[in-house]
């Protein structure tokens, strides 16, 4: 009887995997992994040269990513049936063989894995390894802490709507938004409206070759889905 392992692999720099991580990886048998068709996949490119040759690779390939916006019934329903398809060939893998499942940053915390995980309750055993989160790679690669004293960090999704984006952004202290991509604009504006565009940072590939720090201001007007956008919190410090 074997078990699904879905292992963090951290903010993408592999000297930042756990130990437990690296050691799971290394003498695994199977791994699976999320990416778009045709792409090779960051959480796959990021074990390279750790991953044994002779494992066998599990590609899970999303049935649609941004082509379709989330709130249309298709895109639940193509991603419903994804989850439910590589559920059902996790549960009949781990029936043998310990599987391991590759997540970027940390399983728990916005990770594709956790879809995966509630279907899995009661069909197979899980163990699931954290990992440090993408943001805190990110906030690091600033050079300046995210939190002093009592500071209140809020992370946002940069998905919601602007009035929310405003709100939420004018009442914290410190904050983190993630997925931004074609949301910049409307990111920038709600910063604005809130006070905090001009304190605010963008961090692209944290920890990772081709790393890039820069105030929002100055950002192009096209960055990645997954870059993160930082504002330091300055409450009580020493």
């Amino acid at each position: 009887m074997g078990k699904v392992i879905c292992i963090g692999l951290g903010p993408g720099d592999p000297e930042l995997m756990s130990v437990k991580a690296h050691r799971l990886l290394t003498g695994a048998q199977h791994v699976a992994f999320f990416r778009k068709p045709g792409r090779r996949g960051q959480a796959r490119t990021i074990v390279d040269g750790i991953m044994a040759e002779t494992a066998v690779e599990h590609a899970m390939e999303y049935p649609v990513t941004t082509e379709i916006h989330f709130s249309d019934p298709e895109y639940n329903r193509l991603l419903s049936a994804f989850y439910d398809d590589w559920a059902d060939r996790l549960t009949d893998l781990s029936q043998t063989e310990d599987v391991i499942v590759l997540c970027e940053g940390d399983p728990f915390f916005y990770g594709s894995f956790m879809h995966l995980h509630s279907r899995l309750q009661g069909r197979a055993e899980v163990e699931i390894v954290p990992g440090i989160t993408g943001m805190s790679g990110c906030w690091t690669a600033t050079g300046h802490p995210i939190t002093w004293g009592d500071d209140v960090l809020t992370v946002l999704m940069a998905t919601l709507d602007e009035e929310e984006l405003t709100t939420r952004a004018a009442n914290t202290d410190a904050l983190v938004v993630m997925k931004i991509g074609r949301n910049l604009d409307k990111l920038k504006r709600a910063l604005t409206k809130a006070g905090r565009l001009q304190d605010a940072w963008l961090v692209e590939k944290g920890t990772m070759a081709g790393q890039t720090v820069q105030k929002l201001t100055e950002v192009p007007a096209e960055v990645p889905y997954f870059s993160i956008a930082i504002v330091h919190g300055q409450g009580r410090r020493p």
